[in-house]
């Protein structure tokens, strides 16, 4: 019926044209029917009162079944004319007690009515019936209520019933505010006061409609354009009009009907039996004559059938005292003149309550002076928990967020706004159809720069950012995203510290709200830039305290050691910012801190430790323990903060220890690696010259030598390391007399100067030079007076030492006038010499390097270079290779004293009998260091050995000597 009912309104209609009609039924008042309905301009709501012409046919109440279409015409054309003149009076009256009217009555095409006004839920009437309803089944949640309402987001519920005492007393008093506007301004009657005559509207207030019956009183002298109404014609019921078209007896006055007055206390007669019949059970009028004029006149004939306070006025319930007492007996006297006006009615002891004296503080709020405004909204916050839940939502809450372009009274405002949130079971609706909105118009859409100071606004912002676990409570990710994320960013921008620090306090309620990439994206790079740019302690510290949130972590007081705490951590972790950022970003951020204030260290050494679980191990040896080791000798702690960061890194060290052990357990296979495998190549070897060596010097020698005693050392670098001195050299040596001791480094006498000037040569550095033998000519040894070894002369002054079987004694050479040549290939009739470097097959030499057969020992020496031309056998070895530095030698036998050759030091010719074999050798020396053929060196030596060969006439000054001057 009520989907024709829309069809029937023509496609010319302005109504349809501009609005959007819902096809749900919200409410019925009278013959009207409301559908809630949004403006295609603008989306906002309003009713369409909608009138059916067919429903005059329906039922009961419709026309005569046999009466004359004229008649019918004129009874529809009547109905329809007392509707006109309802929507046409709605039109004509202003007031906020008086239903609004936005767009005019207009004919549809099926010869309906219907007119758009401001938005309602139900009418009083409707809210009676279903109250009656919910009762005879038991009571609240017995029976839902038939009409369904539509939420902005178009989520559809059940209407809330809720008709407590204080409801009624709110809308009592509204409506008597409106029958004195019509009485006093409009000079009208209303003259059919029932409850289909009071709307409900979005705001819980009672709103009076139902105008068909409203005429200027008699007499009026109040000039109207409302036409009268001829009493005698509504007082006849027409059993052709449907009920809801025609006057109410139940509660019409007697002066009305059984006197035929039309005065303004006729209405306050009717308030008196509506004031009943909204606590009557059921919600009806005491005086029911269903429409007879007859029945209601035997009801006033009977005292007992009259509503008088004997008889509680024909309530089935009691009313409340100061109604009964007060208001009634001056309501429903029979005599007019007895009757309280609409004004006395407002201040009659009904009213006298603190919640109806704030719904009416707060009516008038506008008028209201600053300081009035202020202590009032202090005052409320205090008595909210009393007020229902309807009118804290439908009431209170509009009524304030109205009054929030006042700025000096944003804080109180939405103390008290909240606070009613909080007490609402449906919070979250009031907040998203009522509270969101008008916090992003204020603080985001006309907010001024976030760098001008402005003292009411930051006000106001502080109370919402201290009461984002409310809001995030009553509102999805996205919504707090558009609306209260934007509130948010102006907090923590704006030049008062105090609000920064409570933005940054509250992030833990904010994080679990948003998604990763909005914190990653949005919110990381704000707290970052706050954090880097301020030059306040105190935000400092709230910084890192929301650097250790981001991280996953639990705060300023979080330890790491609570397992519940780690659990949480865990359970929140998608809120948490990346290891990537937290190694990138906030690692930064720390190291560029100037401060050294201990609330600072303390407040970063939380963010490196949450840092820290999940930073890459790389990353924590090379940036995090250097900034910790850092920042722990910070002469500013105390010992309790020191030992906090040394317990971090030693943490932190113990990880990296660990991860890098394993690692390397992974690439190994778990071998052991010898440590000299790696770094051989670190080896160069000794520098000549470089290392000074005992070469075993023992303290006897040192003696010796530094008190001048004589002392037979063997020079030689040929045989100092594997030589022995003969019996022979031993003789020599007794027989002498007691020569100036030589050391390796001694000075060459003056009368070689062939030695003296190999000596100046060979100062460089002693080398090794392994001749080509293949380009060495052979000498043929010649048979001499020296061909056989000088025998020792016998002294038995001296100890005769063992003979030593693998030494080279070279004292024996220095006897003879000849000396034999020892690279000579020996004869077969030569008696081999020992050599230091030969090889007997017979015997084995003690040189380990020695790799020549027992045929290259050596023999005879010859100066005859003509019989050493010839060819060189097959079986002469190649020369051999010197021994190296430090290697041990025997020592003489005479006094047991040897020192080795320092490295870059030349023979001496002590020891050798005289300076022809040092001139030899020395040439030899020369002539290996210069590369030339080995031949020439011999061929000099042996010269040099056969002409110099004499007995030294005179030591020159040796070493020791040039020592002791010097001392």
């Amino acid at each position: 019926m009520f989907a024709n009912a829309l069809k029937s309104i023509g496609a010319s209609s302005n109504i349809n044209t501009n609005y959007s009609i819902s096809s749900t039924l919200t409410a019925t008042a009278g013959p009207w029917k409301i559908y809630s309905a949004k403006r295609k301009a603008t989306g906002k709501e309003y009713s369409v009162f909608v009138f059916d012409k067919k429903t005059l046919d329906a039922g009961n109440n419709g026309l005569g079944g046999r009466q004359s279409a004229s008649s019918q015409k004129r009874v529809v054309e009547e109905v329809v004319e007392r509707l006109k003149k309802e929507a046409s009076s709605l039109a004509r009256l202003r007031h906020p007690g008086v239903l609004e009217l936005v767009e005019p009555v207009e004919e549809t095409r099926g010869g309906g009515l219907q007119f758009v006004a401001e938005p309602v839920t139900a009418s009083l009437s409707g809210l009676l019936q279903e109250k009656d309803d919910q009762e005879r089944g038991g009571g609240f949640g017995g029976r839902s209520s038939r009409y369904v309402t539509e939420d902005a987001n178009g989520t559809r519920r059940r209407r809330e019933l809720e008709i407590d005492e204080l409801e009624i007393q709110k809308g009592l008093l509204q409506v008597s505010k409106a029958l004195e506007f019509l009485h006093d301004n409009a000079g009208l009657v209303h003259g059919n006061l029932t409850p289909d005559a009071i709307l409900v509207n979005a705001k819980s207030d009672w709103k009076l409609s139902g105008l068909a019956f409203c005429s200027p009183p008699e007499p009026s002298t109040i000039p109207t354009t409302i036409q009268p109404i001829i009493l005698g014609e509504v007082l006849n019921p027409d059993p052709r009009i449907p009920r809801t078209v025609q006057l109410n007896l139940d509660y019409a006055s007697p002066d009305f009907v059984l006197d035929n007055n039309l005065t303004t206390f006729a209405d306050m007669f009717s308030l008196g039996l509506l004031c009943i019949a909204l606590y009557n059970s059921p919600h009806r009028s005491p005086i029911e004559c269903n429409t007879s004029i007859s029945a209601y006149k035997r009801v006033f004939q009977s005292s007992q059938s009259v509503p008088t306070a004997t008889n509680n006025y024909l309530s089935s319930r009691p009313l409340p005292k100061e109604l009964g007492q007060h208001v009634l007996p001056r309501l429903l006297t029979r005599r007019p003149a007895q009757r309280m006006t609409a004004k006395e009615f407002q201040e009659s002891e009904y009213f006298n309550n603190v919640l109806i004296s704030t719904i009416r503080f707060l009516e008038g709020f506008p008028a209201k002076t600053p300081n009035e405004k202020q202590q009032f909204l202090r005052g409320l916050i205090k008595v909210l928990p009393n007020f229902p839940k309807s009118v804290m939502e439908k009431k209170l809450l509009p009524a304030l967020l109205e009054e929030l372009k006042d700025k000096e009274l944003i804080s109180l405002i939405l103390h008290n706004a909240f606070k009613i949130i909080g007490l609402l079971p449906a919070g979250r609706r009031a907040f998203n159809e009522k509270v969101r909105p008008k916090l992003k118009e204020i603080f985001v859409t006309n907010a001024k720069q976030p760098q001008e100071k402005d003292a009411n606004r930051d006000a106001g912002l502080m109370i919402v950012i201290e009461q984002l676990s409310v809001i995030a409570g009553n509102c999805n990710g996205k919504e707090f995203k558009d609306d209260i994320l934007p509130i948010f960013y102006t907090a923590l921008e704006s030049p008062t510290p105090s609000l920064i620090n409570a933005a940054l306090t509250s992030l833990p309620v904010v994080l679990p709200v948003l998604d990763f990439s909005t914190i990653k994206g949005e919110l990381f790079p704000v707290i970052a830039t706050i954090f880097s740019k301020t030059n306040s302690l105190a935000i400092k510290v709230r910084g890192l305290e929301a650097f250790v949130t981001l991280c996953g972590g639990a705060g300023s007081g979080d330890d790491g050691l609570d397992g519940l705490a780690t659990e949480q951590k865990k359970a929140t972790s998608s809120t948490a910012l990346d290891k990537f950022t937290m190694q990138e970003k906030i690692i930064p951020l720390i190291k560029a801190i100037k401060t050294r204030e201990p609330a600072v260290m303390m407040a970063a050494l939380n963010v490196l430790k949450v840092v820290g679980r999940v930073a890459d191990g790389d990353f924590v040896a090379l940036e995090m323990l250097p900034l910790l080791w850092s920042m722990s000798l910070n002469p500013q702690l105390n010992l309790r903060e020191f030992q906090a960061f040394m317990e971090l890194i030693k943490s932190l060290s113990s990880r990296v220890e660990d991860e890098q052990t394993k690692k390397l357990q992974e690439l190994t296979g778990g071998a052991v690696t010898s440590p000299g495998l790696k770094d051989d190549f670190l080896s160069f070897g000794a520098i000549a010259g470089s290392s000074l060596e005992a070469n075993g010097t023992s303290e006897t020698d040192f003696e010796a030598l530094v008190k001048g005693r004589a002392s037979t050392t063997n020079t030689n670098p040929l045989d100092s390391w594997d030589t022995k001195p003969s019996a022979a050299s031993s003789s020599s040596s007794v027989r002498n007399s007691t020569p100036t001791p030589t050391f390796s480094w001694s000075t060459p006498p003056v009368s070689s100067p062939v030695a003296t000037s190999h000596l100046k040569a060979q100062t460089g550095g002693f080398r090794t030079v392994t001749p080509d033998l293949a380009a060495i000519q052979p000498m043929a040894p010649t048979i001499t007076q020296f061909s056989q070894p000088l025998q020792p002369q016998s002294n038995t002054t001296s100890p005769q030492p063992q003979p030593q079987p693998a030494s080279f004694n070279w004292s024996s050479a220095s006897s003879a006038t000849t000396p034999s040549n020892i690279w000579a290939t020996p004869s077969a009739s030569a008696q081999p010499a020992s050599n230091v470097w030969a090889s007997s097959t017979t015997q084995p030499s003690p040189n380990a390097w020695a790799s020549q057969p027992s045929t290259s020992a050596f023999s005879s020496l010859s100066l005859n270079q003509q019989q050493q031309q010839r060819p060189q056998p097959t079986t002469s070895s190649s020369f051999a290779l010197p021994p190296p530095p430090g290697a041990p030698s025997a020592s003489s036998g005479n006094s047991g004293f040897s020192l080795s050759r320092p490295p870059g030091t030349s023979f001496t010719t002590s020891g050798l009998g005289g300076t022809s074999n040092m001139n030899s050798l020395a040439s030899l020396g020369a002539a290996n260091r210069t590369g030339t053929g080995m031949g020439m060196s011999m061929n000099s030596m042996m010269g040099g050995m056969s002409q110099q060969q004499k007995p030294p006439q005179q030591q020159p000054k040796g070493g020791l000597d040039k020592y002791e001057s010097l001392l």
